[in-house]
């Protein structure tokens, strides 16, 4: 058993107020139990299933292939977005200019929606007109 007392002071309508504040922590009592009831054969006894959930959905985010947008920009968001490594950054790239369209990453749905928005603002204000999409995984 632990007890306490913290003394503070504070200024009320001009003058100092001093309050104390006494708390105590005991143990929790242990929990009870019931007795176990026989059964006379005549019951009907459920048999308790774990419950299993789904893993949630994952999206892909990916970026769309324009004519306009210079490929260092792709890398660079790629980089700074994707946290992926100059090298494999060059290689999602090229996946993107050669077949119109390639993964940055696989994310829960407001992670990559996230992800989209934020790759859209920056292609805005930077004046290139690159797209990026969230689709499920199947």
């Amino acid at each position: 058993m632990w007890r306490g007392c913290h003394q503070f002071q504070y200024i009320e309508h001009g003058r100092a107020v001093t309050d104390r504040i006494i708390f105590m922590a005991t143990r929790k009592p242990p929990p009870t139990t019931k007795p176990i009831e026989r059964d006379d054969g005549g019951s009907v006894v459920l048999e308790r299933r774990p419950q299993r959930t789904q893993p949630p959905q994952m999206y892909q985010v990916v970026l769309l292939n324009d004519d306009y947008t210079p490929m260092e920009f792709v890398v660079v968001v790629i980089q700074e977005f994707f946290n992926k490594d100059r090298e494999t950054a060059t290689q999602i790239m090229l996946k993107i200019h050669l077949d119109g369209k390639g993964v940055c990453g696989v994310y829960s749905k407001d992670v990559a929606a996230t992800k989209v928005d934020q790759v859209t603002e920056a292609a805005r204000q930077a004046g290139h007109p690159l797209q990026c999409v969230s689709e499920p995984v199947e």
